[in-house]
């Protein structure tokens, strides 16, 4: 169970992550890049499954994804509302299995890292926070002013 602030700090953190991990698919150039290390990291590691050749379809698929993934990382590390954690958390889990359909129909086995960390973030994203009781409040309320008699 997360408190509040805990709760924002891992929304923010998220949205980090994404921002780091998206920012190469916001260009057909940095994209272009990003393809070719990976491409060279799969071969090197001789993993299975395929990371073919992206196509200008492909690309400005790729390049609208990283677009509107970056924009949304920027929203959450802005203002990291828990609805926003929430719906990072749907995306996520739909991102996920869209990540093991495609696992499952040959692409490259690399993508089981993103998959990984989708799948943590989302779990993380829908624990429980834990809402401030106005009880508490009070008493801390009240210890504070103790403290400054």
């Amino acid at each position: 169970m997360w408190t509040t602030t805990q709760y924002r700090r891992l929304v923010q953190g998220s949205a980090w992550y994404d921002l780091i991990v998206m920012l190469a698919f916001v260009t057909p150039w940095s994209f272009a890049a990003l393809h070719g290390f990976l491409m060279g990291v799969s071969q090197a590691l001789s993993l299975p499954g395929e990371l073919p050749p992206f196509e200008p379809a492909h690309m400005l698929m790729a390049n609208l994804l990283g677009s509107i993934v970056c924009v949304w990382s920027v929203l959450r590390i802005r203002d990291p509302q828990q609805v926003y954690g929430r719906y990072d958390a749907v995306g996520r889990f739909l991102f996920s299995a869209w990540q093991a359909y495609a696992l499952i129909h040959g692409a490259s086995s690399l993508l089981v890292v993103f998959l990984v960390f989708e799948l943590a973030w989302g779990v993380a994203q829908v624990l429980p926070v834990r809402t401030p009781s106005r009880a508490g409040f009070a008493s801390d309320t009240i210890i504070a002013q103790d403290a400054n008699m």
